[in-house]
């Protein structure tokens, strides 16, 4: 089989697609890395189905190692398509091995799915395991925030306004206003305009009075994405000009994170995921924090599943709507922002005051600015 659409289908359908024609040497080693993984498919091993090289798919001994199996993708497979194997073999078939086992942790290239799983399984590491997987947090976490630490420069930074300056800068040059100036500098017969005086905007920066930022963060093993995000968020907001922010944990108890927040790898190699949730507990140990109710905002980052005390939680949420602060519910702070969460808590929390559904680091950066700037 030379055609490479032909032997993508192939691999893709499995037997079903053995009529396409018997797969390369390449071919035939891709197709047994893929059914290392997915031949462990429950409907696989009902069905008795055998893929094309003749094995038979199931979850019974093998001859291949998780070691040979990540040599085996990062090899034959482009990066994306490793990510995806990779987060299949941790999140699909709890292949544990992956984060846990010294011998894959010093192969495995660092990816969000593999944090995900280090936070998940990092109580199960010894010393050493716990050092190698390490690098693969302070990777991932590195990535994350060089790409939210632009998106909030840019809502911090402050707006081009249309008035003149004297400084001179190129990022700031008005070229409308400068070709609208020096018209009568231009000379038909070379086709060019001489600019004699250009023209410059200023840049205005907010003004900005001292807020509180408090981000309680529930750390129940569903909003593992949200964990990660809020501790880089946390980080990047950390130090701007009149933000002062803290960083709550919480399930039934609460641990306050606030002194690694300029950290994130330390801070999340802190935090404890799964257990239950007293969401309540939370929001009152954040309000007893604010000094300046209406310079406070307070984002609770939760599935709003609570397993404390609803009426507390709901009488405490309308106590700081009613004395100024802002109060943010979200059901998810991370990239995707799709949230699946108790939409009847959720709403309860909007009846009172809360204003309720999900956002992206950058967009929760964005609403920080617009009210610290105001």
């Amino acid at each position: 089989m030379t055609d490479p659409d032909l032997e993508r289908w192939r691999l893709v359908l499995g037997a079903p697609a053995a009529s396409l024609g018997q797969l390369g040497p390449e071919g035939a080693a891709r197709d047994a890395a893929l059914d290392w993984l997915y031949g462990r498919d429950g409907d696989l091993d009902k069905r008795d189905v055998r893929r094309g090289d003749g094995r038979t798919g199931g979850d019974g001994p093998s001859a291949l190692t998780t070691v040979d199996w990540l040599d085996d993708v990062n090899r034959l497979f482009p990066r994306e398509t490793v990510e995806r194997l990779q987060r299949d073999a941790i999140e699909r078939y709890e292949i544990t091995d992956i984060v846990t086992d010294p011998a894959v942790l010093e192969r495995v290239e660092p990816n969000p799915a593999l944090l995900k799983a280090v936070l998940q399984t990092k109580h199960l590491m010894n010393p050493e395991v716990l050092r190698l997987a390490r690098r693969i947090v302070e990777a991932v976490v590195r990535d994350l925030m060089a790409k939210l630490a632009t998106e909030v420069r840019a809502s911090f930074t402050g707006t081009r306004a249309r008035r003149p300056s004297r400084w001179k800068q190129a990022r700031d040059f008005d070229m409308t206003r400068t070709i609208r100036a020096n018209l009568g500098h231009y000379r038909p017969a070379e086709r060019r305009l001489f600019i004699e005086t250009p023209h410059f905007f200023s840049r205005t920066r907010k003004q900005v009075d001292q807020w509180q930022v408090i981000l309680l963060v529930d750390q129940s093993g569903s909003m593992v994405d949200s964990v990660i995000h809020s501790a880089v968020t946390a980080a990047c907001l950390w130090g701007l000009p009149g933000v002062r922010t803290h960083l709550i944990a919480f399930d039934t108890s609460v641990v306050d994170l606030t002194s690694d927040v300029d950290d994130p790898v330390e801070l999340l190699m802190k935090v404890q995921l799964g257990g239950g949730t007293d969401i309540a507990r939370a929001v009152r140990y954040g309000a007893d924090l604010i000094e300046q109710p209406r310079r406070a905002i307070v984002a609770l980052i939760t599935d709003f599943y609570e397993g404390g005390s609803p009426a507390l939680l709901i009488r405490t949420v309308r106590e700081l709507v009613e004395q100024g602060t802002k109060v943010l519910g979200l059901a998810a702070l991370d990239r995707d922002a799709n949230p699946s969460y108790d939409r009847d808590m959720a709403q309860r929390l909007a009846d009172v005051g809360a204003s309720v559904g999900a956002m992206t680091p950058g967009q929760l950066a964005a609403f920080v600015a617009e009210q610290v700037g105001r």
